[in-house]
C-alpha cells in the first residue's frame, strides 16, 4: 500500500510514519519513506545520523532545472524513474526488509522564494512511486493541509490523519480529512495520539475509524535526549497499534 500521514504540527505524525516503516521492514517489506514535511525530521526519527541524511530535493536546482525547467516553462511529465535510487539513502535497521529515505526539503528563510518547481518534481516522483512500483510508500506530509492542497498525494491508497486529543488538533484533523475526501482519499483512519478513553467532541468531518494510542512514558523520556523514536520500552504496544492501523486501512480498500 501507499499511505500518507497528515496532521497538525507536533501531534506525532512523523513518529507514527517512522514506526510504520520500521514495522513493515521487520515483516520483510521494502519501504520508501518520503519526507515531505518542512521539519525534515523523518530520517532522524528513524535513526539516521544527521550526516547521513540524503540531500533534499529542493536544493538540487540543477536537477530541478534539468527535469522540470524554470521561469514558467515547467514540464508536466518529467523523467523521474531513476530519482528514487539517485536521491534515496538506506535507513539502518534489523530487516529483513529494506527502508529507503527520500527528502523533499524546504525553502530556507523568510522570503526564500517558491518551491513550486521542486514540488512539481516531487508530485511526479510520488506518482511514479505510487503508480509504477510495487513497494510500500509512506509519505510524511507537511504539518497542516499544504501538500493536500497541492494534490501531492492524490493517488495514495490511504490517509492516516494524526491528532492529539485537543479541540484544535481535532479541528485540523477534520479539515485534513475533508480535503483528503475531496481528492478522492476516502480510505482514512484517525490515529489519536496520547489518548484516553474519553469521548471525542462532536466535530463534523472527522474520519469514522478511530484508533487510540495511550501516552508512552518511554517515548517522552527518549525525546528529551534522542530524536530516534524506534526500539522503545513500549515496542510491543507500538507494534500492536501499527498492525491495527494497517489492518484498518487494508479493510478500507475493499
Amino acid at each position: 500500500m501507499k499511505l500518507a500521514f497528515a496532521g497538525k504540527g507536533g501531534v506525532g505524525k512523523t513518529t507514527l510514519c517512522a514506526w510504520t516503516a520500521d514495522y513493515l521492514a521487520r515483516q520483510g517489506h521494502t519501504v520508501w519513506m518520503v519526507d515531505a514535511d518542512t521539519a525534515l525530521s523523518l530520517g532522524q526519527a528513524s535513526g539516521v545520523a544527521p550526516a547521513a541524511l540524503p540531500e533534499p530535493l529542493v536544493v538540487r536546482e540543477d536537477l530541478i532545472r534539468q527535469r522540470i525547467g524554470a521561469g514558467g516553462m515547467i514540464s508536466l511529465s518529467p523523467a523521474v524513474d531513476d530519482l528514487p535510487e539517485l536521491l534515496g539513502v538506506d535507513v539502518p535497521g534489523p530487516g529483513p526488509g529494506r527502508r529507503r529515505l527520500l527528502v523533499m526539503g524546504t525553502v530556507a528563510g523568510a522570503g526564500g522564494g517558491c518551491a513550486c518547481e521542486a514540488n512539481a518534481l516531487l508530485k511526479s516522483l510520488l506518482a511514479h512511486l505510487v503508480l509504477d512500483r510495487n513497494d510500500w510508500v509512506l509519505v510524511d506530509l507537511e504539518a497542516g493541509v499544504e501538500h493536500l492542497g497541492r494534490g501531492t498525494v492524490a493517488h495514495v491508497d490511504g490517509l492516516v490523519v494524526v491528532s492529539e486529543p485537543s479541540h484544535r488538533g481535532l479541528e485540523t484533523a477534520a479539515r485534513i480529512a475533508a480535503m483528503g475526501a475531496d481528492l478522492g482519499l476516502g480510505n482514512q483512519v484517525l490515529a489519536l495520539n496520547r489518548a484516553s478513553d474519553a469521548p471525542l467532541p462532536p466535530i463534523p468531518g472527522l474520519p469514522g475509524r478511530v484508533l487510540r494510542l495511550p501516552p508512552l512514558p518511554g517515548l517522552a523520556a527518549r525525546q528529551l535526549q534522542d530524536p530516534n523514536v524506534l526500539n522503545l520500552p513500549e515496542a510491543a504496544t507500538v507494534d500492536g497499534f501499527v498492525a491495527d492501523l494497517l489492518a484498518a486501512l487494508e479493510h478500507g480498500r475493499r
